[in-house]
C-alpha cells in the first residue's frame, strides 16, 4: 500500500465540500445534492457563566456531546436536482462516491450549476449501479399485481430458455 491509502484509513467516503449525497428522508428524500460548506459544530458549545456548579459543567458537557454526534450538519444545494440550499443532518442523507473537484466553500447555486456541468457528475451518478438498482426499485413499487404475474411469466420463460442452451451445450461436450 502506498502512503496516501495508508494515511487514509478505512473510510471510502469522507465528507468533503462538493461530495455528492443522496438525501434518505425527509421533503427531499431521493434527491441528491452537494454539500456546500460543513457547518461548524462550535456554535453547540454552551456558554459556562462563572460560578456555576459542576452539575450543570457536567450535564452541559453530556448535551454537547449528544448534540454533536445526532446533529452534524452541512449546507447543501441541488440546483438541477431541485433540492433548495439548507442545512441538513448527515444523519439523513447518504455519501455517495462521486465528488465535484475544486469546488469553492460556499459557493453560490450559480457556480455550482456550472461545476456540475463542467464535471457531469449527475449523468456519472445515472451510470453508477447504485443508481440503477433504486430506479429499478422505483419502477417495482408502481407495478400493479397484474404487471408483476406478467413479469414472472416472462422471468420462467427466460429460465427456460437459458436452462435448455445450457443442456444442449453440456450435451455437445
Amino acid at each position: 500500500k502506498s502512503k496516501e491509502e495508508q494515511q487514509k484509513g478505512s473510510f471510502q467516503r469522507l465528507v468533503e465540500v462538493g461530495r455528492l449525497v443522496l438525501i434518505n428522508s425527509g421533503e427531499y428524500a431521493g434527491k441528491l445534492a452537494i454539500i456546500v460548506e460543513i457547518i461548524d459544530h462550535n456554535r453547540v458549545i454552551p456558554r459556562f457563566i462563572k460560578g456555576t456548579s459542576e452539575f450543570i459543567f457536567v450535564k452541559s458537557i453530556i448535551q454537547f456531546v449528544v448534540n454533536l454526534t445526532l446533529n452534524l450538519q452541512a449546507l447543501i444545494d441541488g440546483p438541477t436536482t431541485g433540492v433548495a440550499r439548507h442545512a441538513y443532518t448527515f444523519r439523513r442523507m447518504t455519501l455517495t462516491d462521486f465528488v465535484v473537484k475544486g469546488f469553492p466553500r460556499g459557493a453560490t447555486s450559480k457556480i455550482l450549476k456550472k461545476y456540475l456541468e463542467k464535471e457531469d457528475v449527475l449523468a456519472k451518478w445515472d451510470k453508477s449501479s447504485w443508481a440503477k438498482k433504486l430506479d429499478d426499485r422505483k419502477k417495482r413499487s408502481v407495478l400493479t399485481d397484474f404487471d408483476r404475474f406478467k413479469l414472472l411469466k416472462l422471468k420462467k420463460q427466460r429460465r427456460f430458455i437459458v436452462q435448455s442452451e445450457i443442456a444442449s451445450l453440456r450435451k455437445a461436450k
